[in-house]
This record gives structure tokens, sequence and C-alpha cells, in this order.
């Protein structure tokens, strides 16, 4: 077995009920969500009895995503899991960063609880919406975003898939000119227009808050940035401003991918809701294993796969 990353759930992949019955088999994963409710009373239930309405809207999804990845993370690492390398998918590069030491858990909450009031603001001042684009390539999918006025590729989630975020009536132009290139366009359902221009105000504002004594620390473990496909730098100053401009710069999900590959890197472990960065590793990476790991099943598949060969896993 090669190397092995941890990838950190992104916002979107909530839902009712997440990680539930980890937080009550793994004492790792309940410290985290302790945590969570010392420093945002509430985060729990909102976590594990919430509605999808409730976990839909940004000021609560980033908070519980954040709770719920770094819970998993912390359930693997207390049975002897050592990752080489990190990545997480906006939202979830927080969480990444946390794991790595670059924050303390509280930091880091605060950080994700901070990061998503500005976020909200943001998408009420200047409201904008999402489209993932399916079939076809990333290169087509800017030349029709061009054409389509304010709308601006944000997510390279996959080679077939590129997410568009704009105006309103930009993204109407961007639906016809994908139809009339017999590609998909499909609205997504979030509150703004994520890593895109329009989060101007909101990186800003985290650049702001990080120079308040909030700045990340040097991760233990190496963390790939979304914005830059690359190592979080060594410079402090470099770290803060790397993490400030991410929320207004798309997310390259295919080059992460790429480099954890040419890195030695063959098996990945999703942690946090849901399993939409495991379908993503296997359309980029073909014969990659991945797996996602939420619930108690699922941490003993990852644990034997991992384990199998009776090893230490680091």
């Amino acid at each position: 077995m090669g190397k092995l990353a941890l990838l950190f759930a992104g916002q979107g992949a909530q839902h009712p009920g997440m990680c539930a019955d980890l937080v009550a088999g793994e004492p790792a994963a309940r410290a985290v969500f302790e945590m969570a409710d010392a420093v945002r009373p509430g985060t729990s239930a909102q976590c594990l009895s919430g509605t999808a309405e409730q976990l839909a809207q940004t000021v609560n999804t980033q908070p519980c995503v954040f709770a719920a990845d770094l819970a998993c993370a912390r359930a693997l690492a207390a049975h002897g899991v050592q990752p080489d390398l990190l990545a997480g998918f906006s939202l979830g590069e927080v969480a990444a960063l946390t794991f790595a030491g670059a924050f303390s858990d509280e930091e880091g909450f605060s950080l994700a609880c901070r990061r998503a009031r500005l976020m909200d603001d943001a998408s009420q001042r200047r409201p904008g919406q999402m489209r993932a684009v399916l079939k076809l390539g990333a290169s087509e999918v800017e030349r029709l975003a061009a054409q389509a006025g304010d709308a601006w590729p944000v997510n390279y989630n996959s080679p077939r898939q590129t997410v568009v975020a704009g105006l309103p009536d930009a993204l109407a132009r961007l639906d016809e000119l994908v139809r009339a290139a017999r590609g998909r366009s499909m609205r997504l359902a979030v509150s703004g227009a994520f890593h895109s221009p329009l989060m101007q105000e909101a990186s800003e504002g985290l650049a702001a808050y990080l120079a308040q004594g909030h700045a990340p620390g040097a991760p233990r473990v190496e963390v790939i940035a979304n914005a830059t496909a690359e190592p979080y730098p060594d410079d402090a100053g470099a770290r803060a401003r790397l993490l400030a401009r991410q929320v207004a710069r798309p997310v390259q999900w295919v080059r992460t991918l790429e480099l954890c590959r040419a890195r030695g890197v063959d098996t990945f472990v999703e942690v946090g809701p849901g399993a939409t960065l495991t379908g993503l590793v296997r359309r980029t990476l073909p014969g990659a294993t991945a797996l996602p790991c939420e619930d108690a099943h699922q941490l003993e598949a990852v644990l034997a796969e991992l384990f199998a060969s009776g090893g230490e896993r680091s």
C-alpha cells in the first residue's frame, strides 16, 4: 500500500443525523462535539437532530460540517491512523488545518463560525447562485462562463464536472450555452456564489479576523491548499493570506488529487458527512482506493482496509 490522504468534506455534504452513531460510539468523536457545544451551544443538536432546512443555512452548515469532519478524523486517529497528506474541500480545509495542528480545536471551530457569518453576510449583500456543469471539460466550461458574463468557474471537481458561480442572469445565460454544447447544468442548493469575486468582502473580513491573533500555525502534516493545489507554505504571513483568499478563489480539486497521486498517495479516506469526495476521487483517479468514513460501519471498513497487512499504518 502506498500513502494515505484524508479528505475533509465541505458545505453541501451535510444531512440530518450526520455522524450520529460515530459520536455515540467513539469517545474521540464525541469529544469534538462536546467542544463545539461549549463554543457554540446547540451545535450537536443541529447535527444530530436538526432539519435539512436548518442545516442548509450557511451559518449552521459550516460549524456543523466542521464538527462532523473533525470528529470523524479524530476517531480514525484514535485507532492509530496517521495520514501522509490532508486536503479539505472549501470549508473542509479549515477542518484539515485544525486536524494538522495549525489551530486548536476551539480555534478552528471558532474560525469556521466566523467564516460562515462572513460568507452569509456577503451572500446577502451580493446575491448569487451556483451551477454544476456536467459532461463538459473544464476549458469548455471556462469559455462558456466567459460568454455568459458575470459567471466564474469556482470548483474544479473532476475532469467532467466544474461548478460555476455568478449572478443569476449570467447563470441563466450559462444554462442555455451549456445545453447548446450538449452539457448539463444543474443548480446547486446553496445560498451564495461561493469562491467567486462576489465573496471578496468575506475574504477581506476573514483576513482581518486572522490578523487579530487568529492566524494558522505551522501544520504538522502537509495540507494541500484549495487555491494553489500546493501544500500550505512555511511562512506564517503567507499561510494567513492564503486562507483568507480561499473563500473568493476557485477550489482546484482535480489538481489537488493529482498532486496527491504524484506524492505517492493511492488511498483516500473521506471524513465527514456523505461520500461526495469519494466519488470525485474515483472519477478523477481511476484505480485509486477511495472510502468514506462517517459512521461506525464505514469506520470499521476503513480500518480493515488500512490495517489489512497487520502492520501499523502511518
